[in-house]
């Protein structure tokens, strides 16, 4: 077996180097912009946390709006997966069962990302992080139609009432889950199972047809 050249070893060696320092700053930043806001966190802030000059941010990201995006997009593309997957399947339960899952989808997201999806929903449309708030739009309109999508369906299948538009009620049911981000704390409080159930007998026995 050939051993790899030192050369080699060296570039490996500083290549998981650079992604750990990569990762703690994503981290750092997250811990601060949770803690005192994106508008309140300076790179000096984040630099410090990481225990780098300023200057060692801008190896790894342009600005403060890159680090922020960075941060909330894997969780929000990882919503829409995970919802497309939920509106595409042939469920034996019908839309009810659709809707539950949809639900438990977004919520779960709180449970095991609760930093990156509070960030998410509180500080990714600040008027100054404009990059920002143009990617997260095509996401959260990409999100948005396919919840508009499991609502019409489900009217026009007779399993939900004709009670409004979908996209308003859509945009309900998002309003009170999204809520999550100004109180959820997964340390303490309602088990996040608990709440997947509550939501779902909340707004299904509301919107699902007898």
């Amino acid at each position: 077996m050939k051993r790899a050249k030192p050369a080699l070893r060296a570039a490996e060696a500083g290549t998981a180097k650079s992604q750990r320092r990569r990762e703690d700053i994503l981290r750092k930043a997250l811990e601060l912009f949770d803690r005192q806001g994106y508008a309140n966190t300076s790179l000096d802030d984040i630099a410090r946390a990481v225990g780098i000059a300023r200057e060692g941010i801008y190896y790894y990201f342009k600005n403060r709006a890159e680090i922020l995006l960075h941060i909330i997009e894997p969780r929000s593309l990882a919503l829409i997966e995970g919802l497309r997957k939920i509106v595409t399947a042939d469920h034996a339960g019908g839309h009810a069962a659709k809707l539950h899952d949809a639900v438990r989808n977004h919520l779960e997201q709180f449970d095991l990302h609760c930093l990156e999806m509070t960030v998410s929903l509180r500080d990714g449309h600040l008027e100054d992080a404009r990059q920002v708030r143009a990617s997260m739009a095509r996401i959260w309109k990409e999100y948005e139609a396919l919840w508009t999508r499991l609502v019409a369906e489900g009217q026009r299948a007779g399993q939900f009432k004709p009670m409004g538009d979908p996209k308003m009620l859509a945009f309900g049911i998002l309003g009170m889950c999204n809520w999550l981000a100004r109180w959820y704390d997964p340390k303490k409080g309602v088990p996040i199972a608990e709440l997947v159930e509550s939501y779902s007998q909340l707004v299904g026995r509301g919107l699902v047809a007898d």
